[in-house]
């Protein structure tokens, strides 16, 4: 926590100063660039989504002002924000509304949003967590009423049950007792008051190609039956170091989503409530059985939550509903299939632990064996040894720990970067053709260049070379990041030494089982970090009389924006190669198109003053707005395109004089709309002849945006002059008036 703490005040520190210096000179491109990034750490783009959702706001004021219409006096707003819904409190009229805010720069924006909504002397706004608070330290008294909307896509993430207990302790009035009628300035509550958590297992194959590999041979590399891959997010059989779940925005998935249960209830929670607060932290897992009604693979149990904020307002982060919020999703792993059909069970253990809502255990069995799974003394209601051998034949479990051989976790985008099999291919042919032009002379049998090979299988070719006068290898480095299987495809290809820059001993063991399951000599393959004196100085020859053949970099981050200092790395990169070496990539076109686009400006600032219902908040977090949204899927992105596609800039990593920094492109238009943001991707050529584009279904990279300051209004047939500029991984377009 203090490590967390710590980087948290460095990164406000940073954003000051990176702040300030934008705003004395704001062409200053490595300022604004860094401040960018920090600006997304510092303020969550989902701050944006919700201020901009107008029915979340006004649900939460109509709720605010039935308490405080009713009598209750004092409000304290937890985990504050913006200072939102200290406003609704002091709008609706309540006397007295204290406030709190860890984040330094949260508290900051919320004490200026307050005082320009003419509140500053009326909200008392700690820079304090609640758990902090002290009462008469702070407060005078107990208040009557806490607002929060410490809720994160799995309800209990953001630390809500804490400090709810906290505050029933230390900082609210008891709880009305029952059967009393007394006014509500007398007792404590909550909003909001309870929670509905829902679940649903769904087949999803964009959530799938994340979370599990899909194929046991990529490009003709056999991967290592004994090397499981895992995603640190998993609901069964996942590491225990795995994150609990990640989210996803159903409604906008690629390849969208298939129910295969009925939505259940998997639990309630009373806030106002101390002893059921208190008693989640020790209730004991418990088990759910959800039928299945449609048929299909099991990818994901989904769940979220209906908030009831008092007895007449609720707001539900549903797939269904259009809101700001996105759902949990846990990812099923480590099942023997995955297929489900009508009539059978999914059934899942759930826990609250640490202050999460934690799937444990994912099993599949058919419905008719009549199993109970929440009976506790584990008996089961069968009559006869041929019912529980059907019984026993058809539940699915997960796999023991001890049966897994080599767990190899590996984050959600490199198991992407894996099912992504063009990726792969495109990369052995391309390798494949720089080999064979470097070795003319060669008949290349050794060889598997068009990815059929030679007829002989690595050890017998490994034999039949050495008979011959061993050449020199060919050197190849791959410092791209992450996990990368291209250095054994590369050892595939014929007298090759390749060079594996990961750093996870996890995935170095990997690695070697899989290059001792091609049937690799040990010296094929080698970790390029344990060469170096200097980690920092990656970019080195091989040996000192010896030069690569092909180095591969990392160009486009996951994200949709370019790597920090590629060019420079590119210009070091063409000092090491041996003459006829190539740098993969050779160059890199990035293409782009005019689109009208709301969510994306809904995503990117807050839109004037009606959705926050009239108080002046959007200039206080719009300084925290970054003109380039990033992880954008363009495939399922609502917009409608008013452009063709157009090649908006060339990076050369080969040929440096055929860039340029800046350029300006005409752009036709060819639908009348508002032009609201410029979408760009990359088509990655590793020569002429092989190249792989960002936006392609089975990309692992995401797209990014530009979002424009001001819609621009066109008319079919217009043409717009863009100027685009590159500057270190930071692409910037603007339209040329």
């Amino acid at each position: 926590m203090g490590e967390h703490l710590f980087r948290m005040g460095f990164r406000d520190e940073a954003a000051g100063y990176f702040h300030k210096a934008v705003k004395l000179n704001p062409d200053f491109a490595d300022a604004k660039e860094n401040f960018y990034r920090v600006a997304n750490w510092l303020v969550e783009r989902w701050h944006f989504i919700m201020l901009n959702d107008t029915k979340r706001n006004l649900t939460y004021l109509k709720a605010i002002e039935n308490v405080v219409h009713s009598g209750c006096k004092s409000v304290l707003d937890i985990g504050t924000g913006t200072g939102i819904l200290s406003i609704f409190a002091k709008k609706a009229g309540a006397p007295y509304v204290y406030a709190c805010e860890l984040s330094k720069t949260m508290y900051e924006l919320a004490c200026d949003v307050v005082a320009a909504n003419n509140m500053g002397s009326e909200i008392k706004i700690f820079h304090l967590k609640s758990l902090d608070l002290e009462i008469p330290k702070h407060i005078p008294e107990r208040v009557s009423l806490v607002v929060t909307e410490t809720v994160d896509a799995g309800l209990f993430g953001e630390g809500i049950v804490e400090s709810l207990i906290h505050a029933w302790e230390h900082l609210l009035l008891p709880p009305k007792p029952k059967n009393q009628d007394i006014p509500p300035k007398e007792y404590g509550q909550v909003i909001p008051a309870s929670a509905t958590v829902f679940g649903m297992a769904v087949e999803c194959k964009e959530i799938r190609r994340h979370h599990r590999v899909g194929s046991r041979e990529v490009a003709g590399v056999r991967l290592a039956d004994a090397v499981q891959f895992f995603s640190p997010t998993g609901a069964a059989g996942s590491p225990e170091e795995a994150e609990p779940y990640t989210t996803e925005k159903l409604s906008r998935v690629p390849g969208g989503y298939v129910p295969l249960t009925e939505p259940c209830q998997v639990m309630t929670v009373d806030f106002n409530n101390l002893q059921e607060l208190k008693s989640l932290a020790v209730r004991k897992p418990w088990k759910l059985s959800l039928p299945v009604t449609h048929g299909g693979i099991l990818d994901a149990v989904v769940v979220w939550f209906v908030l009831q904020l008092d007895d007449e307002h609720a707001l539900s982060t549903s797939p269904s509903e259009e809101s700001c919020w996105e759902q949990a999703v846990y990812p099923v792993q480590d099942l023997p299939d995955y297929s489900v059909e009508s009539g059978d069970t999914v059934t899942i253990e759930v826990a609250c632990q640490d202050c999460y809502l934690k799937i444990q255990k994912v099993s599949l069995g058919p419905l008719e064996c009549g199993m109970d799974f929440s009976n506790r003394d584990n008996t089961l209601n069968l009559s006869n040894e041929a019912e529980l051998c059907n019984a026993l034949a058809g539940l699915q479990t997960t796999g023991e720990q001890d049966a897994r051989g080599q767990v190899c976790v590996l984050e959600s985008t490199e198991i992407a970067l894996l099912n992504n099999i063009p990726y792969h291919e495109c990369f052995r042919a391309a390798m494949g053709k720089v080999l064979s032009s470097l070795n003319p002379s060669k008949d290349l049998q050794t060889m598997d260049v068009d990815g059929r090979g030679s007829g002989l299988n690595h050890e017998e070719s490994q034999s039949k070379s050495s008979l011959d006068a061993a050449p020199d290898p060919f050197y190849i480095l791959d410092v791209s990041e992450g996990f990368s299987l291209l250095p054994i495809i590369a050892g595939k290809l014929g007298s090759v030494k390749a060079y594996s820059s990961v750093e996870k001993e996890q995935h170095q063991t990997a690695l070697n089982m899989i290059s001792e399951a091609n049937n690799f000599p040990k010296e094929t393959l080698e970790f390029w970090l344990s060469h170096l004196e200097d980690e920092n100085v990656v970019l080195q020859r091989p040996k000192s009389d010896k030069l690569w053949s092909i180095i591969i970099l990392d160009v486009i981050e996951t994200s949709g924006l370019i790597q920090q200092e590629v060019m420079e790395k590119a210009a070091i990169s063409r000092c090491l190669l041996h003459s006829g070496g190539k740098i993969f990539p050779q160059y890199v076109l990035v293409y782009g198109m005019l689109v009208e686009s709301q969510s994306l400006l809904l995503e990117s600032a807050v839109q004037g003053t009606e959705p926050t219902l009239g108080f002046n908040i959007a200039p206080f977090i719009n300084q925290f707005k970054v003109p380039v949204r990033v992880y954008l899927d363009l495939s399922t992105l609502p917009c409608v395109a008013l452009s063709k596609p157009a090649e908006l800039l060339r990076l050369d990593l080969m040929n440096p004089l055929l860039n340029s920094s800046s350029r300006e492109v005409k752009v036709q238009v060819c639908k009348s709309g508002q032009v609201t943001a410029i979408p760009f991707w990359y088509h990655i050529h590793l020569d002429e002849e092989h190249s792989l584009s960002t936006s392609d279904k089975s990309s692992h990279w995401k797209q990014a945006a530009v979002v424009l300051d001001e819609p621009i209004q066109v008319k079919l047939g217009d043409e717009l002059v863009l100027h685009v500029q590159h500057h270190k991984s930071n692409i910037s377009i603007t339209v040329k008036q």
